[in-house]
């Protein structure tokens, strides 16, 4: 009973999240300006350009996990690795952050790879990561602060008048995703201490998290890790070209836009359904997009990327059911 519990909680809360918030932000919306939007007034052009650079993202970060593994005795087969973060992305959507241990399963049943380092290697792994958003955090606030100071300099526009544009339900938004997000962190901690109960696994668990010291070629692995990101930026931003009042916004405007999505989606909702929508919504807005355009925008941005992440793992179950186990 206690895990049937905690098996809702785990599917059911993010959902509740999500949906909360997209009622929230989209309660008494003009939804056929969205039919019009999809029906000819974005550019379905770019669109498209955009989707190979999201499937681009997760073979780089399979080639990556993959020479992670090569210092522990792990060789996976390379369509195994990526049939695996295809799964683990697209599972992700029902119970967020579950991939993470799925994909290790996955190695484990067909390559025979040992679970606990793999589960090592990918922490491993999302440490490189959010040093890499760090960076790119870091690079979009000194590119852009001339931006801003122009902004607020031509348009008189003031910190204060910006943060009064919060409703209450915004800054209830957002502190909420902030303690959800410090709530998900301490949760993964846990587990890995669950899972390190036992010498054995402890030593397994520490074995992965080192393997990027030992890694071989290094510098394909820090190559592997900027496609990952390039790409993601490359499938975020080429979206802008879709729409009028985000094309001529800019590569820059892009990069703020992105490196907020991504710290919006650390919150637990699937695809970081919700947060997302609202960071991106909120960030176009301070570049002069209407709140409606900005809505619709994230609207059908997300909804075709989460598609893509489907679609893709649907391609990786009948592909792994193909696949001979070693």
């Amino acid at each position: 009973m206690k895990k049937l519990l905690n098996n809702i909680l785990k599917i059911g809360l993010p959902l509740v999240l999500a949906g909360s918030i997209l009622w929230w932000m989209y309660r008494g919306f003009d939804w056929e300006a969205v039919r019009r939007a999809l029906s000819g007034e974005m550019s379905w052009t770019w669109m498209i350009l955009s989707l190979p650079f999201g499937i681009s993202a997760q073979v780089f970060r399979a080639l990556r996990w993959r020479q992670a593994l090569e210092p522990l005795g792990d060789r996976p087969r390379l369509h195994t690795c990526i049939n695996a973060i295809f799964l683990s992305y697209a599972s992700s959507l029902v119970v967020p952050r579950v991939g993470e241990f799925l994909r290790c399963g996955v190695l484990k049943r067909y390559d025979g790879v040992n679970f606990s380092r793999s589960v090592g290697t990918v922490v491993s792994e999302r440490v490189v990561d959010m040093l890499m958003v760090l960076l790119l955090a870091l690079i979009t606030v000194l590119l852009q602060i001339p931006v801003f100071r122009h902004f607020f300099s031509t348009t008189g526009v003031t910190l204060d008048s910006l943060l009064s544009r919060f409703s209450p339900a915004g800054y209830a938004v957002t502190v909420v995703s902030g303690v959800l997000i410090i709530a998900t962190v301490l949760v993964l901690v846990y587990r890995l201490n669950m899972l390190g109960r036992t010498k054995a696994i402890l030593r397994d668990l520490r074995d992965g998290l080192l393997s990027i010291r030992l890694v071989r070629h290094k510098w394909l692995f820090w190559g592997n890790s900027i496609g990952i990101w390039a790409s993601y930026y490359l499938h975020f931003y080429l979206t802008f070209m879709c729409f009028g009042y985000t094309e001529h916004l800019g590569a820059a405007c892009a990069l703020v836009a992105f490196v907020v999505g991504c710290f919006a989606v650390l919150v637990p909702t699937p695809n970081g359904a919700g947060p997302w929508h609202f960071a991106v919504k909120t960030i176009l807005m301070l570049y002069g997009v209407s709140g409606t355009d900005g809505a619709i925008y994230a609207l059908i941005v997300h909804t075709l990327q989460t598609l893509l992440v489907l679609a893709l793992g649907l391609y990786s179950l009948v592909a792994l059911a193909l696949t001979r186990k070693v």
